[in-house]
Formats: structure tokens, C-alpha cells, sequence
């Protein structure tokens, strides 16, 4: 499937360059902060219908793998983790100062997008329909950081942000092409993953400060997951 993430990959990229000009759902609103709403919404509809039930499956196999108590609820406490770390990012972000905050924020980003970079080439299920999901989750989820970051830093991200964003998406996607690790361990990363897409939705749509949309976010998330049930 190397052609189709190499595709994939370059439209996260796009994503990245043409971000503060990428109006997904013109023909249906003007308003492309309500565009950004509903993809957010659909890539935390993402997690809940299709990666969460994964990870049921996942730990199966943890279990099987490695000998650790509990039964495998490390991936679950994996996805606390991911969670947290993006939760405590905002919290140092918010105490530093502007240039510190924009160092941070961006160093956290980077690493989070070559994650998702190298799940695009190893992944529990590779499917060509579950990398479809995938790519549509994590475009949509991108567009809403490239934007809230852009907010956040303005010319600073333009000017360098969204070069540093693309180019570790690329290497995560490299990296994958060339380092196999167990399923195990996919299932780590991708409980990791999921707990940072739901924090990081939450904080882009949630707090009242944010000019997030609350129809298109719940109709996004609604109309995802009415879409994904009956192929998952």
C-alpha cells in the first residue's frame, strides 16, 4: 500500500501548507470555522466508533504478547497518557511566554504528527477502507490544528509552524516505510493517538474562549459516525 499512503501523506501536507486558505465544505457554508467544527467533530467520532472498539481487539493481542498484569489495560492507560500529555502541552503553553509557548506547542505537534504519520503505514487493520477512515479523521483533525495554531502564533507558524508540521509527518511516514515493530506496540501507539485526538479536540471546540462551532461540531461528529458504524 505504499502508493496509497504516499498519496495519503500528501494530502496531510497539503493540509499543512494550504491550511489557512482550505475551505472544505464551501458549497455548503461560508463560515469555514463551522467547516473546521465538523471535521473536528468527525475525527473525535473516529475514535470512539472505530478506534476505541480496535483497541478492544488490541488488547487481546497486548495481552497474549507481553506478560503484564491487569489483562492488558495498559492500552487503555496509554490512552490516558496520551491525553494528559496534551492537556499538561496547553497548560505549559498557556504559563510561558509567547516565543517559549510557540516553541513548545510546536515541538509537542511535531512529534504527535509523525505518529500519526508512521500509523498511516502501520496500523492494526490495513484495509484500504480502514486507511480511507483514517486519512479523512486525520486530515479533518489537522485542518483544526493548523488552524488553531495559526490563531495562536499567527505569523510565527505561517512563516515556519506549518513547514515544521509537514516535513515530521513526512519522516513519521518514512519511518514506517522502514521500521517494523510488533502489533503490540502499533496498539500502544495507537491508544496513545487517540487519547491526544480526543484532548486536542476538546481543547480546539470546548472551552468557551474558543471560537469553535457547536452545530457543525456535533453534526460532524454525528454524521461520521452514523457513517462509520455500518463499515466497522
Amino acid at each position: 500500500m505504499m502508493l496509497e499512503t504516499a498519496a495519503a501523506v500528501a494530502l496531510f501536507v497539503a493540509t499543512f501548507l494550504a491550511g489557512g486558505r482550505m475551505h472544505p465544505l464551501r458549497l455548503f457554508t461560508a463560515d469555514r470555522r463551522s467547516a473546521i467544527s465538523f471535521g473536528a467533530g468527525m475525527s473525535a467520532a473516529y475514535v470512539f466508533v472505530h478506534v476505541l472498539p480496535e483497541l478492544q481487539e488490541a488488547r487481546r493481542t497486548l495481552s497474549d504478547a507481553v506478560d503484564l498484569r491487569y489483562e492488558g489495560m495498559a492500552i487503555y492507560f496509554l490512552a490516558l497518557i496520551g491525553f494528559l500529555c496534551f492537556y499538561s502541552l496547553d497548560h505549559l503553553r498557556a504559563r510561558a511566554g509567547e516565543g517559549e509557548g510557540y516553541r513548545i506547542h510546536l515541538a509537542g505537534f511535531a512529534a504527535y504528527v509523525s505518529l500519526v504519520g508512521y500509523l498511516l503505514v502501520r496500523n492494526l487493520d490495513e484495509t484500504p477502507w480502514s486507511l480511507a477512515a483514517y486519512v479523512v479523521a486525520m486530515m479533518c483533525h489537522f485542518l483544526a490544528i493548523d488552524h488553531a495554531l495559526r490563531e495562536e502564533h499567527g505569523a510565527a507558524f505561517d512563516r515556519t509552524g506549518r513547514f515544521v508540521l509537514a516535513a515530521t509527518c513526512v519522516l513519521g511516514w518514512g519511518a514506517g516505510l522502514l521500521l517494523t515493530v510488533p502489533p503490540f506496540v502499533i496498539a500502544l501507539l495507537l491508544a496513545f493517538v487517540s487519547g491526544a485526538v480526543i484532548m486536542n479536540s476538546a481543547i480546539m471546540e470546548l472551552p468557551s474562549e474558543k471560537d469553535g462551532r457547536f452545530w457543525p461540531f456535533v453534526i460532524g461528529g454525528l454524521a461520521y459516525a452514523l457513517l462509520l458504524l455500518p463499515l466497522s
